[in-house]
């Protein structure tokens, strides 16, 4: 068994390095501002253990009322910093009420000269009850949140209740209990620390992996029609090439540019545009494949490759009907708008070996469709 000394150097050693960590971790932009109310609480459990550190076991009697305030303290901030963490909107007072309740008894015991059973009764039972709240509030809201480091907390946290609210008895029972108290609650401690503040950096770790998800997603795809932007389209270019080296198999570029798209924007405003483009991007979709991509590349500029086409003939079945789905009618706010593509193909190699080149062929014979009454489709150099 552990010396009287060693349970409380090893304690205040641990508790303050627990709280030099939450403290960092308080430091990180935009940490949850549940770690700078642990750094607080555990802050308080560090007070209190100090406060025995240098009494022997006779005499900490002496000291017991600055080590029962400062440890009933902890459980409200313990609380306030879970509340935080969990983005609760609750009403703290009661724990706060809860724990002067406990302080209170305590100097009414001393200055009434109860028993130490009774006199530990009080504060204990406020110290169990503020931990059984702890330990219901992480099972009833840990949905979200780092799932291990919470479920060990709860465990802690329901664990020291128990402990808490069986102290009083097994001290009256066993007085050696005393000392192997502070053992196993050091330990119930620390496991619920430590599972908090892993939950604060798992937390800030799923923040930077979000963060990272949505800068990708940003530097690949058009933010307002989802589909591929025109950096991301060149890299999906190369991994169609390889499919395109398959035997009997042709990659086409369609490049689209819309009909009567502007008069939309002018008239009723660029907010119905935006829902227009929205509705095209996703009829794109709709008639392509997982296989194909799909770009935007302009304002009504987009660009489609097929690939794993069976032959040439194929290109312009998959224009039909690419056009014949954009040109249908429309609605935003009520309001039906009929829209026109002009559509200019390219295919691989004959046209091309490069997106650059196909892109630009593509370009070029959707030049000619405009020219020659727009809505339509034609292959690069099929029409004069």
């Amino acid at each position: 068994m552990m010396s009287y000394e060693a349970v409380h150097t090893f304690g205040s050693t641990t508790y303050f390095i627990f709280m030099l960590l939450f403290i960092w971790a308080v430091q990180i932009p935009r940490t949850n501002p549940g770690a700078g109310w642990w750094a607080l609480s555990i802050g308080c459990a560090l007070l209190a253990r100090l406060s025995l550190f240098f009494a022997s076991p006779a005499d900490d009697q002496r000291l017991l009322p600055v080590y029962v305030a400062f440890i009933v303290l902890e459980k409200p901030l313990l609380l306030t910093g879970l509340a935080r963490f969990l983005n609760l909107n609750l009403r703290l007072r009661w724990c706060w009420a809860a724990a002067l309740a406990g302080e209170l008894w305590l100097l009414l015991a001393l200055a009434a000269g109860f028993a130490p059973f009774l006199r530990a009764s009080g504060y204990c039972s406020v110290n169990a009850v503020l931990l059984a709240c702890t330990g219901w509030l992480i099972l009833q809201h840990r949905a979200g949140f780092p799932r291990w480091p919470m479920a060990m907390a709860a465990a802690a946290s329901l664990a020291l209740a128990v402990h808490w609210l069986a102290a009083p008895a097994l001290i009256e029972l066993f007085p050696i209990w005393s000392r192997y108290a502070f053992v196993v609650g050091t330990a119930l401690v620390l496991t619920q620390y430590f599972s908090l503040l892993a939950a604060v950096l798992a937390l800030f770790q799923m923040r930077l992996i979000d963060a990272e998800a949505k800068a990708l997603e940003m530097a690949f795809q058009d933010p307002l029609t989802g589909l591929n932007n025109k950096r991301y389209m060149n890299t999906l270019f190369d991994q169609a090439l390889l499919l395109a080296t398959r035997p009997h198999h042709v990659v086409a570029v369609f490049y689209i540019d819309l009909d009567n798209f502007k008069p939309i924007n002018d008239t009723a405003g660029h907010g119905v545009g935006d829902e227009v483009l929205k509705t095209v991007a996703a009829r794109l979709k709709s008639c392509t494949r997982s296989t194909d991509i799909c770009a935007r590349v302009g304002g009504d500029e987009f660009v489609v490759i097929a690939t794993q086409l069976e032959h040439d003939g194929q290109a312009s079945d998959v224009a039909g009907k690419l056009l014949a789905r954009l040109t249908e009618g429309i609605q935003v706010a009520g309001q039906v708008y009929a829209l026109g593509a002009s559509i200019g193909i390219a295919l691989y190699p004959q046209h091309g070996r490069s997106l650059a080149e196909l892109v630009q062929c593509a370009d070029n014979a959707m030049y000619h469709v405009k020219r020659n009454g727009k809505s339509g489709c034609v292959v690069y150099g099929a029409a004069p």
